[in-house]
């Protein structure tokens, strides 16, 4: 009897348990703080991640540790263990578990030591809070829940981040209180300081580009992007002033591009170039055309140097990425009424149209490379690469210039892009508007 006394025991707690998770209503995402297991209502979670580098925001309270950019949308980060007067460890990668919140119609970034996993449970179960639970106030905590031996204190994430009528009727720019975060929902939160906000808000955007854009910012366009900002928040303010998606970074990155890309350089932009060239000891002029595309430029400039040097015996090398367009360039036809007077003299007529006389076209080496990869050329004279070392990674974009050091004579000098510029001490600005142009000083 006693067997049968405890199996019929073992049924009912079966059934009961059985009871209790045919009845699962609320979930929530568990995490842990200063070695003890929290809860968040699953519904509050927009994602979890990991991220570093948060940018620092003047003036916020301690526990604020920045802001960060999550794909175009930036957002507070609050480090709830300093929030709540916990010890902080850091990690050996320096990488932070993010809990996303969505409260409202705002987006929250909290750190938290580890994430755990989903527990779903019985709302019923949930009981009050406790003043036991010292760590945390207790207007913070929702309630308390024991599943499967854990016990599971429940944050009330909606209360951490809601703002008072009281803290409404705050200034701007007044101290947040330490029972609130709301305050800090933008990096317009923070009061200006000495143009922090706008520092800030480049920051930002440096940080969009190159995931939105490919674009990488450096010494090479800084000054660009400074100048570009100053019209973009011109006519934008607050979160407008962010990238949110491609077609943002697009029209940011608009104006960036150097005159006559993609067609024959003009008269007066070719008169510019060849007023530029130098007089060069030898009559063997090798250049490097890097970011070439179906040839426009390159042929462009093949005729403002045979001009410039009619004796000279010419070389072009003109490398692109892109496959397609660097197999139509060799081939390139128009109507006379489509190139410039400077390129006139250098054409001559075929069946299908127009094309470049043979003089200029064996000038030209036509060869599709990745400036990434080496690329064993002569000793160059010049190198042409308007627009390109933006659109590499930093490191990349070093590697490149400071290859430039070994490609080039001593008098050597290159082109690059209107917006971009060479840093350092090695190269000295030789360009006019609309053309950036540098000359080795070593």
């Amino acid at each position: 009897m006693a067997l049968i006394k405890d199996l019929a025991e073992v049924n009912a707690e079966l059934q009961e348990q059985k009871e209790r998770a045919d009845n699962v209503d609320f979930k929530m995402v568990t995490f842990s703080l200063g070695g003890k297991d929290y809860g968040v209502d699953i519904m509050n979670i927009k994602e979890i991640a990991k991220a570093d580098k948060f940018t620092y925001v003047p003036n916020a309270a301690s526990f604020v540790r920045g802001v960060y950019n999550l794909r175009g949308d930036i957002i507070p980060i609050i480090d709830l263990r300093i929030f709540f007067h916990m010890p902080v460890e850091r990690t050996q990668d320096n990488l932070e578990n993010l809990l996303i919140l969505r409260i409202d119609e705002r987006v929250y970034g909290t750190i938290v030591d580890k994430i755990d996993k989903v527990v779903g449970i019985d709302s019923e179960s949930i009981q009050p809070p406790h003043p036991i639970f010292g760590d945390i106030n207790i207007k913070f905590i929702r309630g308390v829940v024991e599943k499967l031996g854990d016990l599971y204190i429940i944050l009330d994430v909606v209360r951490i981040f809601s703002q008072t009528e009281e803290e409404k009727e705050k200034p701007r720019g007044s101290v947040v209180d330490f029972g609130t975060v709301s305050e800090v929902s933008s990096y317009e939160a923070a009061p200006p300081v000495s143009g922090a906000t706008n520092n800030m808000a480049i920051d930002f955007i440096k940080e969009s580009l190159p995931a939105l854009r490919q674009f990488y910012p450096s010494e090479i366009n800084n000054e660009w992007i400074r100048r570009r900002f100053a019209d973009w928040s011109g006519t934008r303010s607050g979160n407008d002033l962010q990238l949110k998606n491609e077609n943002e970074a697009e029209d940011f990155v608009s104006g960036f591009y150097s005159e006559d890309t993609g067609r024959f350089w003009s008269d007066s932009y070719a008169a510019m170039v060849k007023g530029m060239l130098p007089i060069l000891s030898s009559n063997n002029i090798q250049v490097w055309n890097v970011g070439c595309g179906k040839g426009y430029e390159t042929f462009s400039f093949a005729c403002i140097l045979r001009s410039r040097y009619p004796d000279g015996h010419i070389k072009i090398w003109a490398n692109d990425s892109d496959i397609m367009a660097i197999s139509q360039a060799p081939n390139l036809t128009f109507e006379l009424d489509e190139i410039p007077e400077y390129m006139k003299s250098f054409v001559s007529k075929g069946r299908s149209g127009y094309s470049f006389n043979q003089g200029i076209k064996d000038a030209i080496v036509f060869e599709y490379h990745d400036i990434l990869h080496d690329n064993l050329l002569p000793d160059l004279d010049m190198i042409l690469i308007r627009d390109v070392l933006s659109f590499l990674k930093t490191d990349d974009q070093s590697r490149i210039v400071n290859s430039f050091k070994e490609k080039l004579k001593d008098r050597g000098f290159v082109i690059l892009g209107k917006n971009e510029a060479l840093p350092g001490d090695s190269w000295m600005y030789i360009g006019k508007e609309p053309v950036s142009a540098y000359a080795q000083t070593e």
